[in-house]
Formats: C-alpha cells, sequence, structure tokens
C-alpha cells in the first residue's frame, strides 16, 4: 500500500505529469488501484512487486510532488493463515 501526500499546491502539477508521462513505473513494478481522499490531499494506491527497491526508483520520480509512505501489506485470508485459523 502506497499513501501519497501531495504536497501542498501540487494537486494540479501532479495530474498534469501524470498526463504527461504517465505512471513512470519502472519494469517489475505493477500498478492494482487506487484511491483518493475527499479533500484531493491524499492517494491510496495498492501496488505489486517482488523486489521493493523498485518502489522506491518509481517514487523518485514524484518526490518533488508527493510524500511516501509505503507499507507492505497482505490480504485478509493470508492474514487468517499466519494466525493459525
Amino acid at each position: 500500500m502506497v499513501i501519497e501526500t501531495f504536497r501542498p499546491g501540487a494537486v494540479a502539477a501532479v495530474y498534469a505529469r501524470f498526463r504527461d508521462k504517465g505512471r513512470m513505473l519502472p519494469d517489475g513494478l505493477r500498478y492494482v488501484d487506487s484511491w483518493i481522499s475527499d479533500d484531493m490531499e491524499r492517494c491510496f494506491q495498492i501496488m505489486e512487486c517482488d523486489d521493493p527497491a523498485l518502489l522506491e526508483t518509481w517514487a523518485d520520480n514524484w518526490r518533488d510532488l508527493v510524500s511516501f509512505e509505503i507499507v507492505a501489506v497482505i490480504d485478509g485470508a493470508e492474514a487468517s493463515r499466519r494466525a493459525g485459523d
């Protein structure tokens, strides 16, 4: 899970860059889905990859406009399995 917080006044620039350059994902990083907070200040994205370094490579393309929190997550079935259910 990637939580992006847009820098103050950067929303229009984020969408302009996305329109012009796309997500700029390195090979091996896959975008799954995203949601934007109602106040347009944060974006919550699900991304998949085998190498977490790919997330940092991708984030480097956006750090001037966005700050990132990257959290490794598992789905409910995996959590249940790990909990011994």
